[in-house]
């Protein structure tokens, strides 16, 4: 009388081969860092760094585009999402370009004077 032994499927391999995978896409993603979605040229400052711990609103402006809290909008989008802004004392975080237009510039911060948005912070780059 033979006897058969199960050979059961040995999923070692597989797992380290997973492992080795999820840590691969891990390594090389990269993460969203302050919701940036436009490219920008920011001029150089002496000023000194601050830490806001409040919400916080990030506006970015350059030539052709703009885009708030990550996102690319229009000045009539702006015009809304600063509408819902609720706590009025929020930090606005502005990054412009240096090549904008200051008429440009001034439309953004009219609209933020408007809704009495003026917890202001620009930011720049760092001298060299």
């Amino acid at each position: 009388m033979k006897r058969r032994d199960y050979i059961g499927l040995d999923l070692t391999p597989i797992i380290d081969v997973v492992f080795i995978l999820l840590i691969f896409f891990i390594v090389t993603s990269v993460f969203k860092k302050d919701e940036l979605a436009l490219m920008l040229n920011l001029p150089e400052a002496d000023a000194k760094a601050i830490e806001i711990k409040d919400e916080q609103v990030y506006i970015e402006l350059n030539e052709n585009k703009i885009a708030i809290k990550g996102l690319e909008v229009n000045f009539i989008s702006l015009e809304e999402n600063l509408k819902l802004v609720k706590n009025k004392k929020s930090a606005i975080i502005v990054k412009i370009d240096k090549d904008t237009k200051y008429e440009r510039i001034t439309k953004v911060l009219d609209l933020l004077q408007k809704y009495n948005l003026n917890n202001l912070a620009l930011v720049t780059s760092e001298k060299k």
